[in-house]
C-alpha cells in the first residue's frame, strides 16, 4: 500500500504517487505550501501609451490589461481562449489576451477596444455595430469589435480563410467569409445576424473612407 514519503521507512524505494500533492517536493511537512511569486519588468504600448510595469510572470496579458493598467473593456469570458471575449490586437494581429503570457510580449503594441475610436469619433466598425444592432448584453462586444477590426485588416492584406474558394485570388468578403473569419468570437445572446451585417457595413465604410 502506498504511503506518503515522510511516513516510509528510510530504505523504502517505493516511488511517490504523483497524484498526491503531499508527495511533490515543496509540499511536505515543514515546507512552504505556496511557491514564491516571481516578478519581472515589462513595457507595453497600449493604445499608443507606454506603460512600464512590474508584473507576476504568471499573469496573462488580459489580467495585466485589466488589473494593472485599468482597461476593463477586454472581458474575461471562458479564460481558455475559446470564446473570444478578450480579443485584442497584439502587434497588429488578433489575439486572445487570456492565452498570452504578458512577460512574453515585452515592448509589444496592444490595441484594446478603448483604443479603436479616434477620440470621440467612433471607428467605422464601431458605428456599424450600433447601426446594425450587433449586440444585446454587450459582454462579448469588445472582443467582437477588435476581432472584426483585425479581420478586415487581414482581408485587406489578401489573407485567405477556410471558406475562401480560390486562395490564389483576392478574398471576397461575403457572408460565408465573415462567418468563418469571426467564428472564434462567440455571442451567447445569438446576435450573429447583426454581427455579420455590421462587419459587412464596416468593411464598406472603411473602403469608402480610404477611397
Amino acid at each position: 500500500m502506498w504511503a506518503p514519503p515522510w511516513t516510509r521507512p528510510p530504505n523504502s524505494c517505493e516511488p511517490p504517487n504523483p497524484c498526491d500533492r503531499r508527495a511533490i517536493p515543496g509540499r511536505g511537512p515543514g515546507m512552504d505550501s505556496e511557491a514564491i511569486p516571481v516578478h519581472a519588468d515589462l513595457t507595453l504600448v497600449v493604445n499608443g501609451r507606454e506603460h512600464r510595469l512590474n508584473v507576476d510572470t504568471r499573469a496573462s496579458l488580459l489580467d495585466v490589461l485589466r488589473e494593472d493598467i485599468g482597461l476593463t473593456g477586454s472581458k474575461k469570458g471562458c479564460d481558455h481562449g475559446q470564446c473570444g471575449a478578450c480579443t485584442v490586437l497584439l502587434d497588429g494581429r488578433r489575439a486572445n489576451a487570456c492565452l498570452a503570457l504578458a512577460v512574453a510580449h515585452d515592448a509589444a503594441e496592444v490595441v484594446t477596444v478603448e483604443g479603436l475610436a479616434d477620440g470621440e469619433r467612433l471607428s467605422p466598425v464601431q458605428e456599424a455595430f450600433i447601426e446594425n444592432d450587433a449586440f444585446q448584453c454587450g459582454y462579448c462586444t469588445p472582443g467582437q469589435l477588435c476581432s472584426a477590426t483585425g479581420m478586415l485588416d487581414e482581408v485587406d492584406q489578401g489573407w485567405p480563410s477556410a471558406a475562401t474558394a480560390d486562395v490564389s485570388a483576392e478574398p471576397v468578403l461575403d457572408d460565408d467569409e465573415i462567418r468563418e473569419r469571426m467564428s472564434g468570437n462567440l455571442c451567447r445572446c445569438g446576435a450573429y445576424v447583426g454581427i455579420v451585417a455590421a462587419v459587412r457595413a464596416g468593411a464598406r465604410s472603411r473602403e469608402a473612407a480610404e477611397a
